[in-house]
């Protein structure tokens, strides 16, 4: 309830509708007409936060792309060559790509497949 009360000077007494600032001195309430000093609210923060799946809500996008049978929210992967030899069947050479899986103050994680026997690991670096 506390949380409500401190928002409340967002939005109208009579009707409570979200108000706007019409000018320097006061805030009107679009729907009824009523208007409320700035000096009565003046001094008072609000904050929200806005996240990507509201983005993609609003905007009604897929959250995913489909990329040969995997789903990921970057779309392509790029992947590399990189001359390691296979744990399964030593083949010289292995695809990777990298994705920040953890807190950005770690390392990223590495994903390895071979193009001979399809084998896949990962190693957080």
């Amino acid at each position: 309830m506390a949380y409500c009360r401190a928002r409340d000077f967002l939005f109208c007494d009579l009707c409570g509708t979200l108000l706007s600032l019409e000018s320097y001195k006061y805030t009107k309430c679009q729907l009824c007409n009523s208007k409320r000093k700035l000096k009565e609210i003046a001094g008072k923060e609000t904050s929200y936060t806005v996240t990507a799946e509201d983005i993609r809500r609003e905007l009604r996008i897929e959250p995913f792309v489909k990329v040969d049978g995997i789903s990921t929210d970057e779309g392509q992967v790029q992947r590399s060559t990189v001359n390691q030899a296979c744990p399964k069947c030593a083949n010289p050479q292995l695809e990777y790509h990298t994705k920040q899986l953890r807190s950005a103050d770690e390392g990223q994680t590495v994903f390895y497949e071979c193009r001979k026997c399809g084998h896949k690991y990962n190693e957080n670096s």
